[in-house]
C-alpha cells in the first residue's frame, strides 16, 4: 500500500471502460451503507452516515451469529452494526464493542467471541454479560518482533479448513537507528528484521505460535479456498515483481529475502539458504534457489491492480452469481475487486485472474460475504492514494440476478487452454482464432522495487474449438512457456445474442504445463 500516481492509474483504466462495453452495474449493484463522502450522501436521501467523529476506516469484518456485522477500524475500535442488509440502508445502528486496540487489521467471529490481530498480539474479545461491550481482552498468542517501524503490520486471523487460525506479518521497510537495534541481533544472511517478520504463522488451540512459511513483503490479505487451503496476497515492491497470490504451506519461501532474517530461529521451517540470487528472470531464479516457489497467480501490474488486499471465497452456492467456489481479491489503489480461478496441476496450485468490479468509493481493504450471498466491502485509503470519492466506509455489492457473459474458468491443457464461459457463446466468433490475442511474459527476481514484464513473446493460437453446448472453447496454442504469465484478450468473442464479454481479459500463471490426455 504505497503512494501511487492517480493520473497514471486513470489513464490505464479509461481504455478498459471502453473495451468492456457493458456496464458492471447491470450485474452487480453497489449500495453505500456508510461512506465518508458528501457525493455519496447527495445521491441517496436514505443514506445514513456513521455517528459524528467515527472515521469508519474498516480494517476487519465478520458477521455475528445473529446477523449483525462487527467491524474493526484502523484507529483501534470494534463496532457492531445492525441494519446493514436494509436497502436502502436508512436505519443502520452503531454500537462500540471494544476500544484502545493497537491497529487491528483483521476480525473473526469464533464460538461467540471476536478475535483480532493487533500490532503485537492476537487478541480475543469476550462479552461476558451480553451488553454488547467487551469485558475481557485476552492475549491468545504473541511472540513476533516489533521494532517500532511503521510498516510492521500484522494481519488476521483467518480460519483454514482444519480450523486453525492464521496470521501474516509485514516486513519492516528500511529499518534504521533504534529500529535496527531492536531487530534480531544475529539475523541470518545479514538481513535485519524483527522476529518472524515476513512470515505466515499458525496459532494452535493452546496459543502456540507456529511459523509455517516465509518471504512475504506486505501480506495484507489472507483466506482459505473451497478446499480449506490457506492463501495470502502480496503487494509489489522490493523483491516482489507485481501483486501476487500464494498458497501457504510448510517450508515454502516466496520472494522477500529479508524474511530470511528469522531462518535460524527455533521453529523455522526454512533451512540451508546460503545465498539469495538477484537480478535473474524468475524461471532461472527458481532453478538456483531451491526453497523459492512461484505464486499461484500473478496480477499483472496496473492491468490487474496496484495493491492487492483481502481474499474472499464465494460460498454462496450461486446467490452471488455464477462464480461459486472462486476467490475474490480486493484492490487498494484502483478501488476495485478482481476474481481468481484456481486449479491444481501436478499437485500445485496455479490459475487465472480476471477483472471483476471497479468504481468503489475508496480503497478496498476487507471483504466478507453476507448470509444472502452479497459482498460487504470495508474501505479505507489510510491517506494513501486511491480512486473513489471517499476516504473510508462500508459498501455492499449485490448480484442483480442477471448473468454477465464472462470467461468463468481458464484451464491449462498440454497444448493450450480450455475456456469455460458463463453463458453460451456464438460459435462463429468464438471459433475464430482472430477473436483472441495472447502474449506471455515473466518478471525479474531482484531486490529492486517491482519489475517490468520481460521476455515477452506472442504464442500462436492455432485453433479455437467450440463445444456442442457452446459453453467451452478449446484453444490450441503453440509456444506455451512454463513459469510465464499467459495474457489472453478475447475481444472478438460474442454471446448468442451478440453481446461482448463484460471483461475480455484473462491472465493465466502457467507454472506447470499439464501432461497426459486432454479434456
Amino acid at each position: 500500500m504505497e503512494n501511487r500516481s492517480l493520473i497514471t492509474t486513470i489513464l490505464i483504466l479509461l481504455p478498459c471502460v471502453t473495451v468492456m462495453g457493458a456496464d458492471e452495474n447491470d450485474y452487480y449493484r453497489l449500495i453505500s451503507v456508510s461512506t465518508a463522502s458528501a457525493a455519496t450522501e447527495s445521491r441517496s436521501k436514505n443514506w445514513k452516515p456513521a455517528p459524528d467523529g467515527l472515521a469508519l476506516e474498516i480494517s476487519g469484518m465478520d458477521f455475528l451469529d445473529d446477523g449483525r456485522l462487527a467491524v474493526a477500524i484502523r484507529k483501534g475500535d470494534v463496532w457492531i452494526l445492525d441494519g446493514v442488509y436494509d436497502d436502502p440502508p436508512s436505519n443502520v445502528t452503531y454500537n462500540k464493542f471494544a476500544t484502545a486496540l493497537h491497529e487491528p487489521l483483521g476480525l473473526l467471529q469464533l464460538d461467540g467471541d471476536l478475535y483480532t490481530t493487533q500490532r503485537s498480539e492476537l487478541t480475543r474479545l469476550r462479552d461476558l454479560d451480553g451488553d454488547d461491550v467487551a469485558d475481557e481482552y485476552l492475549t491468545v498468542a504473541k511472540g513476533w518482533g516489533v521494532t517500532g517501524h511503521y510498516h510492521e503490520y500484522a494481519y488476521g486471523p483467518k480460519l483454514d479448513g482444519d480450523g486453525d487460525l492464521w496470521i501474516t506479518l509485514n516486513i519492516g521497510l528500511g529499518l534504521k537507528g533504534p529500529e535496527l537495534k531492536r531487530a534480531l541481533p544475529n539475523a541470518a544472511l545479514g538481513y535485519r528484521q524483527g522476529r518472524w517478520r515476513g512470515w505466515g504463522m499458525k496459532v494452535t488451540s493452546t496459543g502456540e505460535l507456529v511459523p509455517v512459511c516465509a518471504g512475504m513483503r506486505s501480506p495484507a490479505g489472507l483466506g482459505a479456498n473451497a478446499d480449506g487451503d490457506m492463501f495470502y496476497t502480496d503487494q509489489q515492491g522490493n523483491w516482489v515483481a507485481t501483486n501476487s497470490l500464494h498458497h501457504m504451506r510448510p517450508g515454502v519461501f516466496f520472494h522477500h529475502a529479508e524474511a530470511l532474517a528469522s531462518m535460524n530461529e527455533p521453529g523455522s521451517t526454512i533451512h540451508d539458504v546460503e545465498k539469495v540470487p538477484g537480478g535473474l528472470p524468475l524461471p532461472q531464479a527458481l532453478k538456483e534457489f531451491k526453497q523459492l516457489r512461484p505464486p499461484a497467480v500473478w496480477f499483472p501490474y496496473k492491468k490487474m491492480g496496484q495493491s492487492a488486499t483481502d481474499i474472499m471465497l464465494d460460498e454462496s452456492d450461486g446467490k452471488f452469481g455464477p462464480f461459486a467456489g472462486q476467490l475474490f481479491v480486493g484492490e487498494f489503489t484502483q478501488a476495485g475487486i478482481n476474481r481468481v480461478f484456481l486449479e491444481k496441476v501436478d499437485g500445485e496450485y496455479q490459475g487465472a485472474c480476471f477483472p471483476f468490479r471497479l468504481g468503489l468509493a475508496s480503497a478496498v481493504l476487507r471483504m466478507v460475504q453476507g448470509a444472502d450471498g452479497s459482498m460487504f466491502i470495508g474501505l479505507t485509503n489510510r491517506g494513501w492514494s486511491s480512486l473513489g470519492d471517499a476516504s473510508y466506509g462500508l459498501q455492499r455489492l449485490v448480484w442483480t440476478g442477471q448473468t454477465p457473459l464472462e470467461i468463468k474458468e481458464m484451464r491449462a491443457q498440454p497444448d493450450g487452454f480450455e475456456l469455460l464461459f458463463t453463458l453460451p457463446v456464438d460459435p462463429k466468433t468464438a471459433g475464430d482464432v482472430t477473436s483472441y490475442r495472447m502474449t506471455s511474459y515473466t518478471y525479474l527476481y531482484h531486490s529492486t522495487y517491482g519489475s517490468d514484464e520481460i521476455q515477452v513473446e506472442t504464442p500462436t493460437i492455432t485453433a479455437a474449438e467450440v463445444s456442442e453446448d457452446r459453453l467451452r472453447v478449446r484453444l490450441r496454442v503453440d509456444g506455451l512457456r512454463e513459469l510465464f504469465v499467459h495474457e489472453l484478450v478475447a475481444a472478438g468473442v460474442r454471446g448468442e445474442s451478440g453481446q461482448a464479454l463484460l471483461h475480455p481479459e484473462a491472465y493465466y500463471t502457467l507454472n506447470r504445463i499439464p501432461t497426459g490426455q486432454t479434456r
